[in-house]
């Protein structure tokens, strides 16, 4: 079985949707009417920045995702079930067929205005540990006006809360073990929130008068995890509760998964559902419960991995310099782009690489592999980066060998022009 689903607000960037307003410029030319202004203007300029404004990432994100669903249509076969990410939730209840096109546009524009209007909270992103694990943290230190906004995967949650209390307890999270990150969301309020309860209110009375039709294809609701229901006024229900509630999108996913879901498909250019998704349908459905503390035995020590280790230290030493600690919980499937990288940036960031790995580095292989996980799959295939392992102490002097041949390849290999591997087999073919 297939699902499609569809991202939300954060994976707003210039230049989205730039091969489908020319291929469906009906879609375009509806959407222009209705908003008053230029939305392919919008996606491929930003005019002042404004899709880093709520008000107009939301609509520019639903149109986007709407042009997906379009080509997705003609190009890609039909879908069991589809599902959408807050924001993208909306996206998904077009293309099962409850309301058209202007009508969701009209609801996302007029939920867009009211989340904008709530300030005074903020939201921020906690990498590393269990849901219980944040729960406990958040209770033990009286954060009682933190709540947990995005359950977004098995170790990967949203907390939403006043500017204060998050200030507060970030430190208290980056000491807790396992915690890898507590990155700050760039966002303008407290969503998902009882915060956000005002604007959940008033856009209740903005869905009382919409027309939402049956649903053609079964579509799952952030607010509960299951699929929406036949009544449409349940449907307007949990779309209003959906702005102050969780978002519950790992339920979602497991929901799927046993319902026999194999096949998951992110319309759009982000990738950031995907991973979600990966990490959700590999991880264990029940931690299992731990043995009693034991030194592990060499044999049980888990094998280095050398990936993981470079797409952490690209986080941790190129990154972080950089842009600052949401670096750290910056998907290490996901694109440079969305952090608004500028070509300077690039320059830096190759300049800090070389530094860092202590090899040259062209801004342009920063620009063509614009993800941790590009450079550092690129970085592992470069003789030079020698397995990137981190720096250790300089090595003590290589003993003569009576193979000058030899004595050259460990010399080679010691300062980094061959690796351990291409070392080995180059010994191996003297012999």
């Amino acid at each position: 079985m297939r699902c499609y689903v569809f991202p939300g607000q954060g994976t707003q960037k210039k230049g989205m949707g730039r091969s489908l307003f020319g291929r469906f410029p009906d879609l375009r030319s509806r959407a222009d009417d209705l908003l008053g202004y230029s939305i392919e203007e919008l996606c491929l300029e930003n005019p002042e920045r404004r899709l880093s404004e709520t008000v107009y990432a939301q609509p520019a994100i639903y149109v986007v995702n709407a042009l997906h669903w379009s080509a997705a249509q003609e190009d890609l076969p039909p879908a069991d079930f589809l599902a959408g990410h807050s924001l993208g939730e909306y996206s998904a209840l077009f293309a099962a067929g409850a309301f058209d096109f202007e009508t969701g546009l009209t609801l996302v524009q007029r939920r867009a205005e009211l989340m904008g209007q709530v300030s005074g909270g903020a939201m921020a992103a906690v990498v590393g540990v269990s849901e219980q694990i944040v729960e406990e943290t958040l209770k033990q230190h009286d954060a009682t006006g933190v709540v947990i906004a995005n359950y977004n995967a098995p170790e990967q949650f949203v907390l939403s809360g006043s500017h204060e209390e998050l200030a507060r307890i970030k430190p208290v999270f980056e000491e807790v073990e396992g915690v890898r990150a507590f990155v700050p969301v760039r966002v303008s309020g407290p969503f998902h929130a009882p915060a956000m309860a005002p604007a959940a209110e008033r856009f209740r009375s903005v869905l009382a008068s919409v027309d939402v039709g049956g649903l053609r294809t079964p579509v799952i609701s952030n607010v509960t995890g299951r699929p929406f229901g036949p009544d449409a006024q349940e449907v307007r229900a949990l779309l209003a509760e959906q702005i102050a509630r969780p978002v519950r999108w790992t339920d979602g996913i497991r929901y799927l998964r046993d319902a026999g879901v194999s096949v998951f498909t992110e319309l759009g250019e982000s990738k950031v559902l995907t991973s979600l998704i990966d990490r959700i349908t590999t991880a264990p459905a029940q931690e299992p419960t731990p043995a009693p503390a034991q030194e592990p035995t060499p044999a049980q020590k888990p094998a280095p991995d050398p990936r993981r280790d470079l797409i952490e230290r690209i986080k941790r030493e190129i990154l972080q310099p950089e842009i600052g600690d949401e670096a750290l919980g910056f998907d290490e499937d996901a694109s440079f782009r969305q952090l608004g990288l500028n070509s300077i940036i690039y320059v830096r960031l190759a300049r800090r690489a070389g530094t860092v790995l202590g090899i040259p580095i062209k801004p342009d292989v920063i620009f063509q592999h614009r993800s941790c996980a590009a450079l550092a799959d690129h970085l592992l295939t470069r003789d030079d980066v020698a397995g990137a392992a981190p720096p250790e102490a300089p090595p003590a002097p290589l003993r003569e060998y009576q193979d000058e041949r030899v004595t050259a390849l460990l010399h080679d290999c010691a300062n980094g022009t061959l690796s351990v591997d291409r070392t080995i087999e180059a010994i191996r073919a003297l012999a």
